[in-house]
């Protein structure tokens, strides 16, 4: 399929994916949103869905739509045939491209074991291979893995130069890290450059900081006593969660809109509909502008120390 002495790019330092092997910890949010944040802030930035649910086409509302939405038969190919079919990416945001997942990535995991047998482990370079020839075009790369997909997941792995590992406070999410944190010493064996970035803590309470040293205490435990949290958290809250899904548009494009809509008593006295997006909408918003920042700082400093 391709030579198995594949040669990374410089550009490809830029890749990063997000990779927990439980679902429900929020990695597509995080993809969504850092994108959108990223973009609006001017950075080009590509999204790649390795999802065949295709949460990510439901968070920036493209879903169905025509020439964009192929369910992941684009990506599948060029994985496939990493040169001959070249990955196609389509701006859905200003600044902001994707390549779409969906039901046909399916068939990856069957490609990808069989490709094991006559390749061994440099099967999983076939995203890499595919992201290769396009990743100097992007500031940024972001990859949403599925869950419980070692395939999958390792496939992304390939791929990335960092990963950041999303968790809850419970303790599903926390045993998903672990075993992600196995799959990430397995995966640089092929991939020597991998590099975690950090664990971010999603749908949290921002005034727990109990809580929050409990987690931060899980993950040092996890990695061999010296922590990776970022400093960066999401809070929880449901109403944005939902409002941002329904709509299609994410949290700092919510935020725009609530600040638009007028007081609720102005609304009844213009007999107008009264304004439902959430009071929460611009402090989730600001977490996640701040989780980029951080994000975008991490990755400048590792940059600076290896020049």
């Amino acid at each position: 399929m391709f030579d198995s002495q594949f040669a990374r790019t410089a550009a490809m330092d830029r890749i990063v994916a997000m990779v927990n092997d439980k679902g429900g910890v929020g990695k597509t949010t995080l993809v969504s949103n850092l994108l959108g944040q990223l973009a609006a802030a001017g950075y080009k930035v590509l999204g790649v869905d390795l999802n065949r649910q295709a949460n990510m086409s439901d968070d920036l509302g493209y879903r169905d739509r025509p020439g964009i939405d192929d369910q992941g038969e684009q990506l599948y190919e060029a994985i496939r045939r990493p040169g001959k079919n070249p990955l196609v990416a389509h701006e859905v945001r200003p600044n902001l491209w994707v390549v779409p997942g969906g039901r046909e990535l399916a068939a990856l995991t069957p490609l990808i074991t069989m490709n094991m047998q006559q390749e061994g482990r440099a099967a999983y370079l076939g995203l890499a291979a595919a992201l290769a020839p396009m990743a100097a075009d992007y500031d940024l790369i972001l990859i949403d893995s599925p869950p419980e997909n070692i395939v999958l997941v390792d496939l992304a792995l390939a791929a990335a130069r960092w990963t950041i590992m999303p968790t809850r406070s419970d303790t599903g999410g926390l045993i998903g890290m672990k075993l992600t944190a196995e799959r990430f010493r397995t995966a640089r064996e092929i991939n020597p450059t991998l590099g975690l970035l950090g664990v971010v803590l999603f749908a949290t309470l921002s005034g727990a900081r109990a809580i929050h040293a409990e987690v931060k205490e899980d993950v040092a435990a996890a990695f061999g006593g010296q922590s990776p949290m970022l400093a960066s958290t999401i809070r929880y809250s449901e109403r944005v969660a939902r409002d941002a899904r329904r709509a299609g548009k994410l949290a700092h494009e919510l935020e725009i809109e609530a600040a638009a809509q007028p007081a609720f008593w102005e609304a009844l006295r213009q007999g107008r509909k009264p304004g439902r997006h959430s009071t929460a909408t611009a402090s989730v918003s600001a977490d996640f502008r701040a989780l980029a920042a951080e994000v975008l700082d991490i990755i400048a400093a590792q940059e600076a120390t290896q020049a």
